[in-house]
């Protein structure tokens, strides 16, 4: 009887992943057999390893790790400075509130701040640097993007710091080791876990950027989910673009198996 009341309990969620979750993937395979002409083919499989798709996978690949990256180093210290404050649970609504603010409107409100005209420029002609070109750069492209996802890596950073048993940093301190030392040997490898949970976070959703390389960057910031759009939306070649975003699946499924918990 509770094996069935338990089986019961997981319809509705079998039910969401197979709709949501299974159906869109084995579509998107089914589509990447077929060509522009809507005929049976491994041709767009063959495509994807030519120069041009390669260059564009790099490109992804190395425009989400550096979004990693720098959201890394900016969220572990806003994470552990948050841990030590006294209202921290109003300071972490505070970095979360973007979030909540749809993407479009966010990326739009950049491209006031970073315009020609914008308030970027304006401090910029203040301190007597003159205007520059920041939108359109891969500069631009890599800030606005960090920005987004902060939110993403600082709570699982912060929620592995509050779980840190203190006495562990304690005792460390009382041995002797300095604060880097207790960093590196005692909190960083016991909040490793958040660490992973945050690039997973992040790296994956950067891989397929699409909207924000397109408003903020231009044409200089070429990547797979640019290319997913284009074949979608303007070319109407559906098999190629479920091609690449079959590429990428495998791709984020082996991101989240090498920085998954393995305990």
């Amino acid at each position: 009887m509770v094996n069935r009341t338990r089986n019961l309990y997981l319809v509705p969620y079998i039910t969401w992943i197979a709709l949501f979750v299974v159906a869109p993937i084995v579509l998107i395979v089914y589509y990447s057999f077929f060509d522009v002409e809507g005929q049976f083919t491994l041709g767009n499989y063959a495509k994807f390893f030519t120069p041009v798709y390669m260059r564009m996978t790099f490109s992804s690949f190395w425009y989400a790790l550096l979004i990693t990256l720098f959201s890394l180093l900016v969220a572990y210290p806003t994470a552990y400075l948050l841990t030590r404050l006294k209202h921290k649970q109003l300071w972490l609504l505070l970095i979360i509130l973007p979030s909540w603010i749809n993407l479009l409107l966010k990326a739009y409100a950049f491209l006031g701040l970073f315009g020609t005209y914008g308030f970027a420029n304006a401090v910029l002609e203040m301190v007597g640097i003159g205007t520059q070109q920041i939108l359109f750069t891969d500069f631009s492209f890599i800030f606005v993007s960090v920005y987004i996802f902060i939110p993403f890596m600082v709570l699982p950073i912060y929620n592995a710091l509050e779980e840190l048993n203190p006495s562990l940093v304690y005792a460390s301190r009382d041995l002797g080791a300095s604060s880097w030392t207790t960093f590196r040997r005692v909190i960083f490898p016991l909040t490793l876990d958040g660490v992973k949970a945050g690039c997973q976070a992040v790296f994956i959703p950067a891989l397929s950027l699409f909207m924000i390389t397109r408003l903020i960057a231009g044409n200089r910031v070429i990547t797979l989910g640019t290319a997913i759009e284009q074949h979608f939306l303007v070319t109407q070649d559906w098999g190629m673009g479920a091609t690449i975003a079959v590429f990428l699946i495998i791709a984020m499924a082996i991101i989240m198996i090498i920085t998954g918990n393995r305990r």
